[in-house]
């Protein structure tokens, strides 16, 4: 009994040493994981005014430009407290892996509350989150004050020719702001984001598909109320999964080829858009809804209807 005994302790003896030497590396990688994480994410400030640059930074740690696995672009998605995208962008890094964004708090980011930032690079992604105050900040200058009407005792004042000297009275206003009726206000972007998923499969944001896919957006779609509406609501849908199939493009040749494949159709039916004239809503809405139809004809029925007579000659 006393040998079993001795044996025993012996074993339990060495289970716990072999724990702490194990453990120990393991919480060292993991703490040497958290210092230098494969993606970093910050933000300037924790509160932003309307009118105010927010600056986006951080480091793609393995990014390596000659790789086609770690170069691809960093893709940064801001949203609100209801989970709607305020502001996309599409960065390609520098040989260090370092990246810098610009937004300024205004348009679709100039409701008050908290916004999430999230950066997603090569299947790793990084958040931050920010305070949006809804209140005109430093950078957005007022207008001037009113000068103040003389008393009747005064002097009458002989009106003079404007002057191009006149102009200087008018506010400066800051960056992402515009004068609108003697009032700074922020300015409207209508450009959306990147194409991220035609980027990925054609690789290169000079492509032509992919400057096809932009010049319809903006010269075209966006031109429009409805189109606006469109492009709103699809963009929530598009880029809630468009940069992990980006990404997977990247890492996988034979699904990007089978993507590049897949769009192809929705590319030429899209041309269709560059021969007629969009002057009013009713066109817009028209021809949208002629090629969203076309587009399902060719994705859906088409290869039902294939599929259907193969079946029946079976």
């Amino acid at each position: 009994m006393k040998i079993r005994g001795t044996f025993l302790l012996i074993i339990l003896s060495f289970s716990i040493i072999s724990y702490c030497l194990i453990g120990v590396p393991s919480a060292y990688s993991q703490e040497v994981r958290d210092v230098n994480p494969p993606l970093s994410l910050d933000i300037n400030n924790d509160t932003f005014d309307l009118g105010d640059t927010i600056l986006i930074s951080g480091t793609a740690r393995d990014y390596d430009s000659s790789s086609d696995t770690f170069s691809a672009d960093v893709t940064i998605r801001i949203t609100d407290s209801n989970n709607n995208i305020a502001g996309v962008a599409q960065i390609k890094p520098k040989t260090s892996g370092d990246y810098t964004q610009i937004f300024v708090a205004g348009g679709q980011m100039s409701k008050s509350g908290e916004y999430t930032v999230t950066a997603f690079w090569n299947n790793n992604i990084a958040t931050a989150t920010f305070e949006l105050t809804g209140i005109t900040g430093s950078n957005v200058s007022s207008p001037s004050p009113a000068p103040v009407q003389s008393s009747i005792d005064d002097e009458p004042m002989i009106d003079e020719e404007p002057s191009m000297a006149d102009t200087s009275s008018q506010p400066a206003c800051g960056q992402g702001t515009v004068l609108k009726n003697g009032v700074c206000v922020v300015e409207e972007k209508k450009s959306g984001g990147g194409c991220l998923i035609a980027t990925a499969a054609f690789g290169s944001e000079m492509a032509p598909q992919v400057q096809f896919l932009r010049e319809i957006r903006d010269n075209t779609v966006l031109q429009t109320e409805s189109g606006v509406s469109f492009m709103t609501g699809f963009n929530q849908f598009y880029y809630s999964f468009s940069p992990v199939i980006a990404d997977y493009e990247r890492e996988n040749p034979v699904f990007k080829e089978l993507v590049k494949l897949t769009i192809t159709p929705l590319l030429t039916s899209l041309t269709i858009l560059n021969y007629v004239d969009i002057d009013t809503e009713e066109e817009m809405l028209g021809y949208g809804i002629g090629v969203i139809l076309l587009n399902i004809g060719m994705y859906f029925i088409a290869p039902a209807a294939i599929l259907f007579k193969i079946k029946n000659r079976k």
